[in-house]
């Protein structure tokens, strides 16, 4: 059973939560941090209204400062492929994706799964139905993956590394959580102490279930994360045959 479903969008906001109205937003900010959502507010109506470029294959990271509040990563939402040049960041039905993310990393992090430290959403309602959004964590230090492995050239820091990974998706999936769209960009690689740790992101199409994921779904979750090896460094140069082992959970 997946449980990541609900008749309604409120009912997936975490405990830890308050859903708070500051025009033009619905913001679900975690309640310690309840405050600070009038300055929010108003940085995020200014990222949307610069339509910045920001970090990620598709511009919407961003990292923000809030006065006496701890730094963030915001993600807006923003479409891919063809969809891009018709909609963009408009989103539609009636329970928004960043909501939905946010209960599913929330509840991650209580499995004990290496995800990001979340922090809230915020919708913005353009029509009935139809939406822009975005999703907001603690920021981190690192680079993704992939950039990690562009850069480091030290083997047993990279052997390291891609076990930390493998330890990381391992957990995902034992823990129950389906990430369909997984791949070397977010997989993300933080220091910690004289070591790293991996945090797994971008859970907006990522689902949690009441079982570990095994069988087919973690056959298509390993090929996506090798699909994503072979787009990205097609000749090997960086994820060579000795990397692809370690990372292929199959």
């Amino acid at each position: 059973m997946n449980i990541a479903q609900y008749p309604s969008s409120r009912a997936v906001v975490p405990h830890e939560f308050s859903r708070i109205p500051v025009d033009p937003y619905q913001l679900y900010l975690r309640t310690d941090l309840a405050t600070h959502a009038p300055a929010l507010a108003i940085a995020l109506n200014d990222l949307g209204a610069a339509n910045a470029t920001g970090a990620g294959n598709r511009g919407g990271g961003f990292r923000l400062t809030l006065p006496g509040g701890p730094e963030l990563f915001v993600r807006r939402s923003r479409r891919g492929g063809a969809m891009r040049l018709l909609l963009d960041d408009l989103y539609f039905g009636r329970h928004p994706r960043p909501l939905t993310e946010l209960w599913v990393t929330a509840e991650a992090r209580k499995r004990g799964i290496p995800v990001a430290d979340p922090i809230g959403a915020a919708v913005r309602w353009v029509a009935p139905g139809l939406y822009r959004g975005f999703f907001i964590t603690r920021a981190v230090a690192g680079m993704t993956l992939w950039d990690f492995l562009r850069t480091d050239d030290d083997p047993n820091v990279r052997v390291h590394v891609l076990q930390r990974a493998r330890e990381a998706i391992e957990t995902m999936l034992r823990e129950g959580l389906h990430h369909p769209d997984l791949n070397l960009e977010n997989l993300f690689v933080t220091p910690r102490g004289e070591s790293f740790a991996i945090i797994i992101l971008d859970l907006d199409k990522a689902r949690l279930h009441d079982r570990s994921v095994g069988g087919p779904a973690r056959g298509r979750v390993a090929a996506r994360l090798m699909r994503s090896a072979h787009k990205l460094d097609p000749r090997g140069r960086f994820v060579d045959p000795a990397a692809l082992s370690i990372l292929n959970f199959t």
